[in-house]
């Protein structure tokens, strides 16, 4: 049976990659992908089938895709769809790490326990990288705290009335760093897109991965279209 440890040992042979391209696509949906194919796409399938006891995977029809990731030297991101789940939008995402699978399925534990173990390694380079990675996967009620930094990002919605699209496009912009605080921690400033809100929002990023949102401006709500991004 294939190992997890095979994502491992790729990711030794692979630059770290950028996962935000400014005016390019975001990081689920660009090409900084590799396809996981033969042998080992049926040998992961076999293992993680049925996902959660619901979602079932095949080799004939499930793709499987891995990308490393700027803020761990070992671990990698997986993405995991097939046609025929329902949502049809639907994507399964995990973080393995020395052939451990962690399935990201909107809580924070899972990220919390790899950034322990790896460990993470946050820089000034990547922490807007992490940002948008914690932020997407550590969902609340109504989906993620999506980092809306371009009307070309895949999830900020693209069927929109005149005045809604004015107003998305007016506010979305560049998350940025803002230096670090006494305590050593990262500050950060991005425009937040969640269900049907935009908001501005400052955060606090620690060496160790936890993220506090240190205050929040509301710029528009109860806006027409919501952001839809399942993940589990």
């Amino acid at each position: 049976m294939v190992e997890y440890l095979c994502f491992d040992e790729a990711i030794n042979s692979n630059n770290r990659i950028t996962l935000y391209i400014k005016g390019n696509l975001s990081m689920y949906m660009d090409n900084n992908w590799n396809a996981v194919q033969g042998d080992e796409l049926a040998g992961f399938l076999e293992q993680i089938n049925p996902i959660g006891d619901k979602y079932s995977v095949n080799p004939a029809t499930t793709k499987v895709d891995w990308r490393p990731l700027p803020f761990y030297d070992q671990v990698a991101l997986i993405r995991v769809k097939d046609p025929a789940w329902t949502p049809r939008n639907l994507f399964i995402y995990y973080l393995t790490d020395q052939g451990n699978l962690y399935w990201l399925n909107g809580t924070s534990p899972p990220i919390h326990e790899v950034n322990a173990k790896a460990p993470i390694k946050i820089t000034d380079e990547n922490v807007l990288d992490y940002l948008r990675f914690f932020c997407f996967f550590v969902r609340g009620e109504e989906g993620p705290f999506l980092i809306a930094e371009s009307m070309e990002d895949t999830y900020v919605p693209k069927e929109l009335d005149d005045k809604t699209r004015m107003v998305i496009e007016g506010t979305v912009r560049e998350a940025t760093f803002e230096g670090k605080d006494d305590a050593g921690n990262w500050l950060c400033d991005a425009v937040v897109y969640y269900s049907n809100a935009l908001f501005i929002a400052n955060f606090s990023v620690q060496p160790g991965g936890m993220i506090e949102m240190l205050d929040d401006e509301p710029i528009a709500a109860d806006l027409p279209v919501k952001i839809d991004a399942p993940v589990s």
